[in-house]
């Protein structure tokens, strides 16, 4: 199987895993405990070659697991379109900062990692301050901000986590699949 093959296969279970994760996080009642900044940094750095594909897969997972919600339970999936949109945004610039990621070292991949968790609660955070919940002010955007940590908490541990499995995963793949080709030309 060759590298591009191994991708689209990839890139077909992270929908899956960013749907899954997502449902089971909120069935197991751990808000937030879902690898969707890592999962979008794993898109883009793997899936650099194909932009858009890159970015599809993570808002795929996303938007899976938001119409599995709207019309399978009580947790509405599609909710007020504000914060919806900037959620969507964060998993677009995490998945962008994954083309940064030039060289897969655990090193850098930590740092990326840091840097899409805090894309995500940034961005996905300003849509609720965007909406109004707080108040349009300088402390209701702290407030929004404060409120945000303990779920910020599940999503950095998830992401980091995450990071591990998928980067841990793909170069441990490849690396099968050198030393199978090696073999066989043995």
């Amino acid at each position: 199987m060759n590298k591009n093959n191994t991708n689209i296969i990839i890139a077909v279970a992270l929908v899956l895993i960013a749907a899954t994760a997502r449902v089971a996080s909120a069935s197991l009642q751990m808000p937030n405990f879902v690898p969707i900044a890592a999962i979008s940094l794993f898109s883009g750095a793997i899936l650099k070659d194909k932009r858009a594909f890159a970015f599809l897969i993570p808002l795929l997972g996303q938007f899976a697991a938001d119409v599995y919600f709207q019309l399978f339970t009580y947790v509405p999936g599609f909710y007020w379109a504000v914060d919806q949109l900037f959620t969507y945004a964060a998993i677009g610039g995490a998945t962008a900062l994954g083309f940064g990621l030039k060289q897969q070292k655990p090193l850098n991949i930590l740092g990326f990692t840091l840097g899409a968790s805090a894309i995500f609660f940034i961005v996905s955070n300003f849509g609720y301050f965007a909406h109004g919940w707080n108040g349009y002010s300088l402390s209701g955007l702290a407030k929004t901000y404060i409120d945000a940590i303990p779920f910020y908490k599940n999503s950095f541990i998830a992401d980091m986590a995450g990071c591990v499995v998928l980067f841990g995963g793909y170069h441990a793949l490849l690396k099968s699949q050198i030393v199978s080709q090696q073999h066989a030309k043995a």
